[in-house]
């Protein structure tokens, strides 16, 4: 069998389609035409670009995003060329705080390559002072402009903290978490690691209280909310699906 290969084509940030007709071969064994979709690509965000950003449009590029992965239609890059081109600078669209969960690939799970993101991760996804001046940094000196909180399914650190784990230094960050299990106790079922619906209750008041400390601790950000120049969020990812739903 021979084929020609589809052409690749850069497009902006904004994943500008490529308009270019798929190349075609022929199986002669078969004698049937197979079509090679055209292969999309992204370069590096660029400071005017992500000036010309809003908090809403960076939220609707992450929603695009999560769709094209749960489609397992992620975009081609070239990322050679891309590590090439973002060592004259950086200007990402958004800072995330994940959880250090293997399962959750930030970049994948929103479509996103080299350049657009600043990816903070601790077990938990809570905020201290260091995360607090990383998103600082991101934000007022980098220009992001949304910062993303995101919780998942199943968080062993959230069972953890449900369950009063002593161990070593996991002791003292479980207490970063644990405010979140006294904000779930009005729930209504079983309130245990074993309870997934428990589990998902305490993990989203944990992202809710990380955006809560994030504004009260931070008045640079605060601030910058307040204007309009950036936004602060949390969010839910669904480990089974892949889907990634706005709290």
């Amino acid at each position: 069998m021979s084929c020609a290969l589809a052409s690749f084509v850069l497009v902006s940030w904004s994943c500008n389609v490529n308009t270019e007709k798929p190349a075609a071969a022929v199986d002669t064994a078969n004698t049937k035409t197979i079509s090679y979709p055209a292969a999309l690509r992204e370069t590096v965000l660029t400071a005017e670009q992500q000036q010309a950003l809003s908090p809403d449009m960076v939220i609707e590029n992450l929603l695009s995003g999560n769709k094209r992965f749960m489609n397992n239609d992620l975009t081609a890059r070239d990322h050679s060329a891309m590590v090439r081109n973002a060592s004259k600078g950086q200007f990402p669209k958004a800072v995330i705080l994940s959880c250090v969960d293997s399962r959750i690939p930030v970049e994948d799970i929103f479509d996103k390559g080299i350049g657009d993101l600043f990816v903070a991760r601790v077990a938990g996804n809570f905020v201290n002072s260091d995360l607090l001046g990383s998103m600082e940094f991101g934000c007022k000196v980098s220009g992001a402009k949304l910062i993303l909180v995101i919780g998942h399914e199943s968080c062993g650190a959230i069972k953890a903290a449900i369950d009063d784990v002593k161990m070593g230094n996991i002791t003292a960050m479980l207490t970063r978490i644990k405010p979140a299990v006294s904000l779930s106790s009005g729930f209504a079922g079983e309130k245990h690691s074993k309870n997934e619906a428990f589990v998902e209750e305490v993990a989203k008041n944990n992202v809710r209280l990380a955006i809560k400390s994030i504004k009260e601790q931070s008045p640079i950000l605060k601030e910058m909310e307040a204007k309009g120049e950036i936004k602060v969020i949390g969010a839910y990812y669904n480990l089974k699906s892949g889907e990634v739903a706005f709290l």
